[in-house]
């Protein structure tokens, strides 16, 4: 269609290929291949000059008209895409969602409000770039994917800790080793097993034979841990109060658990909107403004 409006300004095959900067023959072909489709002539062709048939004219006009309107859209969608505003689609797992990246969006919410955040925990697919068919800008996770057809940001790292209550350790007893923990009631999330301890050749893996609960929050095995229920891998970050002030200690210091990176993925290359980059870059930001929190 673009081919035929310029052939139909200019009245010339080789004065519109010029323009378009494509080859007269191709031109030529663009037309005919219309015609062709539409089922009706739209040019004369003489030996010294080309004009439009009387449907030609109208056709000619009705496309300049579509043109201008895809141009129009395209305009308008980049302009969109270069705005901090309008909605924003985030999707996350809930334990990473009930923790301080909830904090964190809410801080940005309020710190932009023109964008309108859809924030939703829970309900991931395994396949990696599900969350773009869903209509999510962003999906927050710790696994760290190797999949081209999607973005890959590191916002943080999320640092864990093994504890109890005082009150739990005084009346229980303190385990020494990775071995005692099995005389111990065990707080268990449902999606984490196997305890990871320590980091090189002083790494453990202690898988929880006989949890004395399981929960589908950290949160909860936080609360869990606070009342003297038991030993529970949690969140380091949201239970720093606490560790703080003695109500709850660490347990086996010497193998601290592993940090867990915090990932952002979201589409790739010129996909990727202005409101999508100043949330990453905020979601950075924040994280690096509450590492004191995360403490060693």
């Amino acid at each position: 269609m673009k081919t035929f409006v310029t052939v139909g300004k200019s009245s010339s095959f080789s004065g519109a290929a010029r323009e378009l900067g494509i080859s007269g023959s191709l031109v030529s072909r663009h037309v005919a291949d219309l015609e062709r489709q539409i089922g009706v002539r739209l040019v004369h062709r003489t030996a010294r000059s080309v004009s439009l048939t009387e449907s030609g004219k109208d056709y000619c006009a009705f496309a300049e008209r579509i043109l201008t309107e895809i141009d129009n859209k395209d305009d308008e969608l980049v302009q969109a895409r270069d705005v901090a505003e309008g909605t924003l689609s985030i999707i996350c797992p809930k334990w990473i969602g009930t923790l301080e990246l909830g904090d964190a969006i809410a801080a940005f919410a309020a710190a932009h409000p023109k964008i309108h955040i859809r924030f939703e925990l829970g309900g991931m697919s395994d396949r990696t770039y599900d969350f773009l068919d869903r209509g999510y800008d962003v999906a927050f996770h710790t696994r760290d994917l190797r999949d081209s057809s999607v973005l890959l940001r590191k916002v943080t790292d999320l640092p864990f800790v093994l504890a109890a209550s005082s009150v739990y350790l005084e009346k229980r007893g303190r385990p020494v080793e990775v071995a005692d923990l099995a005389e111990h009631a065990c707080l268990v999330h449902a999606n984490d097993p196997v305890w990871r301890l320590g980091s090189g050749a002083d790494s453990a893996h202690h898988k929880i034979q006989t949890p004395a609960m399981t929960a589908n929050s950290y949160l909860v095995i936080q609360k869990l841990v606070a009342a003297g229920s038991g030993i529970g891998l949690i969140p380091r970050r949201p239970a720093m109060a606490e560790l703080e002030s003695g109500a709850i200690e660490s347990v086996l210091p010497q193998l601290p658990p592993p940090n867990r990176a915090l990932y952002a993925v979201h589409a790739p290359g010129g996909r990727t909107t202005e409101r999508v980059r100043i949330f990453l870059d905020f979601m950075s930001k924040w994280f690096r403004n509450h590492s004191m929190a995360g403490g060693a």
